[in-house]
């Protein structure tokens, strides 16, 4: 890619990977990079789990009633938790380190996708964040808000149409027409 313009048209959320696995190198430079991301005030009120187990990967997968299936065929899995007592934007924070994951992971020519944990429930109704702070023993003070698979697309995927751009949602100086 040529720039970063070129990077987030080209970026799709991918939900089928092949079988390869990412290399550490690959891991590595994952990792850096959302260590790296900013986050408010300094306080990195984040952690990442790194998970390519498949039990667990599969167990994973079924932490939300929709939206999670696909990360059973991932070969890679970084949760991001956030960290409640060191933050009040925590959520925020670790949004931020998802989206530079999933940059990250075009940059390498890689596919990823992210699973919205926070305020998400599997069929049952049990709270998807608690179900993966379990299966991972993650402390009860910290909070998963996203899984983020990884892995070498298993399909081709069009770069954004920028014709489909919602302009629309687009505000200049302020939101609306004071005299409406």
């Amino acid at each position: 890619m040529e720039n970063f313009s070129d990077l987030v048209r080209q970026r799709r959320s991918m939900r089928k990977f092949t079988d390869e696995p990412l290399s550490p190198e690959q891991v590595e430079v994952l990792l850096k990079s959302a260590l790296m991301s900013p986050s408010s005030k300094g306080k990195h009120a984040w952690h990442f789990v790194v998970v390519d187990d498949k039990a667990m990967l599969k167990q994973l997968s079924a932490c939300k009633s929709v939206g999670s299936d696909f990360l059973a065929g991932a070969p890679l899995a970084i949760v991001v938790v956030g960290e409640p007592e060191e933050s009040d934007v925590w959520v925020e924070d670790c949004s931020v380190a998802s989206t530079i994951l999933l940059l990250q992971a075009e940059d390498l020519g890689l596919g990823a996708c992210w699973i919205q944990l926070h305020n998400r429930f599997d069929p049952e109704g049990n709270s998807s964040d608690e179900i993966v702070r379990e299966l991972l023993n993650i402390p009860d003070s910290m909070r998963p808000v996203t899984i983020v698979a990884v892995g070498h697309k298993g399909m081709e995927r069009k770069p954004f149409n920028e014709a489909r751009l919602l302009w629309e949602k687009v505000h200049v100086g302020s939101f609306g027409d004071a005299t409406e």
